[in-house]
C-alpha cells in the first residue's frame, strides 16, 4: 500500500526493494483511497498526520512498477504484476468480463448477464440449506447498458486493454466511433492508446483510469 501518512517516497522504495528481495510470483500494489467515513481520517487527524502531494503518488506508482518491470514482472492490471504465467486467475474472471459461481455464506455470483449474492448470516445460510430454501438473495439482471459499462470499466484496467472488436461482437457497438469525442483528449496527450483494435492506459495513463472511464458514461449508446 503506498501514499500512506507521513509515507515518504524513499520510504515507499525500500519496501518495494524488499518486496523484490522475497521474490513472490505475483504483488498487488495500491494508492491509498480515503473514503470519507473512514476510521483513518479520524486517526489523521488526531495525530495531525497527512499525506504527500498527488505528485509524491504519481511518483512512488510510476517507480515501483518500473522497478517490479526490471526485476522481471510484467504489469497486467492497474495494480497488479506477476511473473510470466502467474497471473490471478480468479481476479482475471472480473476484468474480462467472465462468468462465475460464488458457494458459500456471503459469495456473490454472476451468470447470463445475471448477479445475485448468496444470504450472509451463517445462521440464516444454515438454516436455508437444511430446509432446502433459497440462498441466493439481492439478486439483480443486468441491463444491456450496465453490461456494457462494466465490460468497458474493467477491461480497461487490464494492461492489454479493450479489445473493440470483441466489444462489437457481443454489443453490437464500435467503442472508438462512440466514444472518440470523449477519449481523443487523453489519447492526444499519450495517456490513452488506440491501436485499431486494443483501446488501452499508458502507464501513465493508469493513475488516471477513473477519469477517462467516467467518459464512458458520457453516450448513452446502448438500452
Amino acid at each position: 500500500m503506498m501514499w500512506l501518512p507521513q509515507q515518504t517516497i524513499p520510504q515507499w522504495l525500500e519496501s518495494v526493494d524488499a518486496l523484490i528481495g522475497l521474490a513472490p510470483d505475483h504483488a498487488s500494489l495500491y494508492i491509498l483511497e480515503l473514503y470519507p467515513n473512514a476510521p483513518l481520517r479520524d486517526a489523521m487527524a488526531r495525530g495531525k498526520w497527512s499525506l504527500a502531494p498527488d505528485d509524491d503518488a504519481a511518483d512512488m506508482y510510476l517507480e515501483a512498477m518500473a522497478r517490479l518491470e526490471a526485476a522481471g514482472y510484467e504489469q497486467y492490471e492497474i495494480s497488479n504484476v506477476a511473473r510470466p504465467g502467474r497471473q490471478s486467475r480468479h481476479n482475471l474472471k472480473y476484468w474480462t468480463d467472465g462468468e462465475w459461481l460464488g458457494f458459500g455464506c456471503g459469495a456473490h455470483s454472476t451468470r447470463r448477464g445475471v448477479r445475485w449474492k448468496n444470504l450472509s448470516s451463517t445462521a440464516e445460510y444454515i438454516a436455508a440449506v437444511a430446509a432446502g430454501g433459497q440462498l441466493a438473495v439481492e439478486r439483480r439482471v443486468l441491463s444491456a447498458r450496465e453490461a456494457l459499462e462494466e465490460a468497458l470499466f474493467m477491461g480497461l484496467r487490464l494492461a492489454r486493454g479493450i479489445d473493440v472488436h470483441t466489444v462489437k461482437a457481443r454489443f453490437g457497438i464500435d467503442v472508438w466511433d462512440i466514444y472518440r469525442r470523449q477519449l481523443e483528449q487523453f489519447q492526444e496527450a499519450g495517456v490513452l492508446i488506440y491501436d485499431g483494435r486494443l483501446l488501452r492506459l499508458s502507464r501513465a495513463g493508469m493513475l488516471l483510469a477513473n477519469e477517462i472511464m467516467a467518459r464512458f458514461l458520457d453516450s448513452p449508446v446502448v438500452d
